[in-house]
């Protein structure tokens, strides 16, 4: 089957796209499959590439192309690696800021994942286009990293990370002067309302967001604080922090560039247990010399 096309029924209700292919469909067409379809702009509703949350109505016309592009194979490329920790299992690595995780569309060299491919013989394939990546990183955001060699290793942490069993704490240098030398942020984050690129606060989400902050040092117009992620969601700390008015430096998307060349977000900790054996393992990740030389030559971080 190469290509598809067909007129909704009156009997369809306003489903997503996706579910609605589901159930017309041949059983051997996966949504998933449908998904990457969309993705890719081969799927038409009256003539326009659909958009992945689309609801279907009466008499619309939907043309599928089944026919899937060839996509570009991953290059391993001789990128420099920070690296705290490596077996045949996992690799922890200290991510330098300015560099992306993993490809995107347009972008297919650069990133960890080329230079893993080229530091490791053999990654994870669980994640299509994605080899070894469990979780990760902004692309300005530094700090300790964890990928796997294996789909077993991969499966293990995933697990950690989705049961929140894996601790993580970031430095963050934020605007102003914090006052409080502690506190939590508790407030559930959603997709922007009108900015499709941006997370923000949103009262009418389900998805709970908590982000507890420790003043490490306060410095003339900004503040070092430790956080501790009790959630993981996307852009949870800069949300956050922005919206108590002490918004991440150089966080242009949801604060102001100002001075500093980037966001300064670090990941500076994680604990989780080893994927094969279970022994819990602690990690910690030196911050990068551009957060150093902001705060002065002679400061000193102990925790």
């Amino acid at each position: 089957m190469e290509n598809y096309t067909f007129e909704v029924g009156p009997e369809a209700g306003s489903e997503r796209l996706d579910q609605y292919l589901v159930s017309v469909l041949p059983e051997t067409v996966s949504r998933s499959h449908l998904k990457k379809l969309i993705g890719a702009g081969q799927i038409l509703v009256d003539g326009k590439p659909a958009k992945p949350h689309h609801k279907v109505k009466p008499g619309e016309k939907i043309e599928i192309s089944f026919e899937e592009p060839a996509s570009p194979e991953l290059k391993a490329e001789d990128i420099p690696l920070n690296i705290i920790y490596e077996d045949d299992d996992m690799i922890v690595i200290n991510k330098q800021p300015g560099i992306a995780v993993h490809p995107a569309p347009g972008t297919r060299s650069g990133t960890i994942v080329n230079a893993l491919l080229f530091h490791c013989r053999k990654l994870s394939d669980m994640n299509e286009g994605r080899p070894g990546i469990v979780h990760r990183l902004d692309k300005d955001t530094s700090g300790v990293m964890v990928a796997a060699k294996n789909n077993a290793s991969h499966a293990e942490l995933a697990r950690q990370f989705k049961d929140r069993t894996v601790k993580k704490n970031y430095l963050a240098l934020v605007k102003g002067i914090i006052e409080m030398d502690n506190g939590v942020v508790d407030l559930p984050i959603g997709r922007h309302p009108s900015n499709r690129q941006k997370m923000a606060v949103r009262h009418d989400s389900e998805r709970k967001a908590v982000t507890e902050y420790q003043v490490i040092k306060r410095f003339d117009g900004f503040t070092l604080v430790k956080l501790d992620l009790k959630t993981g969601r996307t852009h949870q700390i800069r949300v956050h922090m922005a919206y108590i008015g002490h918004p991440v430096l150089g966080d242009e998307k949801y604060g102001s560039k100002g001075k500093f060349p980037r966001q300064a977000l670090h990941s500076y900790y994680l604990k989780l247990h080893h994927p094969k054996d279970g022994r819990e393992m602690e990690f910690r990740a030196e911050l990068p010399a551009d957060m150093k030389n902001i705060m002065g030559p002679d400061i000193f971080l102990a925790f």
